[in-house]
């Protein structure tokens, strides 16, 4: 990234007074922390800000400071959209369609395609709130403790904990930052990454119930029935794909929830060094090298297969170098 751009930025967050912020449909921790505290950190300096999702905060997440503030539809005027944590303009949701190219785009994802004027994309740091917690003071952002404690809640979740493969000490350092400005890493870690509603743990059982394995793949599926059953009211897996991602002697896990709208959200993780982002790509989707996800529309059986035989063919050079 050339230290024109994050002037760039600078200079535009600045000159701006009406900003919109706005990232992915289905939101995780790193797009929740990354929405509100880029919005409280430009609130601090007298501008109006809208902290938008399509989605709303889910339930697990609320905990995150500035969460309340989440609105699910812009209202009014704006002089300056910007796009936090989104691999591309299609995962923001119906909320912002119609609207004009974001200003500006800052975001981790390796299959972001720099869709805004500006574009701060850099696939190497750990979450999005990293690259926030980062610049902030050379874009003369103050980190209150609020702030600080958004951001490192988008770096834990996102991190699982610190214990993703691209983990970094330059991310260690962040946090400890975020922790001397006021953000308790204990409080968030257990909100976050611990804590689990009666109906979450209720549908992880569903889940778990018809955990399959093949080779060095493992997967399960949700169906609505399941979430219904449950009584579980988000869309997502309630982080179940973090559990199959645990499974000893599993490469990869992946994990299919299906949606009301006719599609199926997919999630991957790999734990091999296989770049399952290129396989998310083949569906519309995107992601990192280990952790993807994409949305197909179709129904739950027939999209498990097609990720299933598209997976297995990813990992034949990755069986074929273990037997060697």
């Amino acid at each position: 990234m050339s230290e024109h751009v994050s002037q760039a930025i600078a200079r535009r967050l600045h000159q701006a007074e009406r900003i919109l912020i706005v990232s992915h449909v289905r939101p995780d921790g790193d797009a929740v922390g990354s929405v509100t505290g880029l919005g409280m950190a430009l609130e601090h300096t007298g501008k109006q800000v809208q902290m938008v999702l399509n989605d709303g905060v889910p339930h697990a997440l609320r905990h995150i400071p500035g969460a309340e503030r989440i609105i699910k539809r812009p209202k009014g005027e704006y002089d300056l959209f910007v796009v936090v944590d989104s691999s591309d303009l299609q995962r923001l949701g119906e909320t912002v369609y119609g609207f004009p190219p974001p200003g500006i785009n800052i975001d981790h994802h390796i299959t972001n395609p720099s869709f805004a004027e500006l574009n701060l994309v850099m696939p190497e740091a750990v979450a999005t709130a990293a690259i926030l917690a980062k610049f902030f003071p050379e874009w003369g952002l103050v980190i209150t403790p609020a702030v600080a404690g958004a951001l490192l809640a988008g770096i834990v979740t996102d991190t699982i904990g610190f214990r993703t493969s691209n983990m970094n000490p330059e991310a260690l350092r962040l946090s400890a930052d975020l922790m001397e400005q006021g953000a308790s890493l204990p409080d968030l870690y257990h909100q976050s990454l611990i804590k689990r509603s009666f109906p979450a743990a209720r549908y992880w059982g569903e889940g778990l119930h018809r955990l399959q394995r093949k080779d060095r793949l493992v997967w399960t599926s949700l169906s609505l029935e399941d979430r219904d059953s449950a009584g579980y009211t988000g869309n997502d897996d309630a982080d179940l794909v973090n559990v199959l991602s645990s499974i000893e002697d599993a490469d990869v896990a992946v994990i299919f929830v299906q949606q009301r709208c006719g599609e199926v959200k997919v999630s991957w993780r790999s734990q091999s060094g296989l770049d399952v982002s290129q396989i998310a790509i083949q569906f519309g989707g995107g992601g990192h090298a280990a952790a993807a996800g994409a949305e197909i529309e179709g129904t739950l059986e027939g999209v498990e297969n097609q990720v299933l035989k598209a997976t297995q063919a990813a990992m034949i050079p990755l069986s074929s170098l273990q037997v060697e």
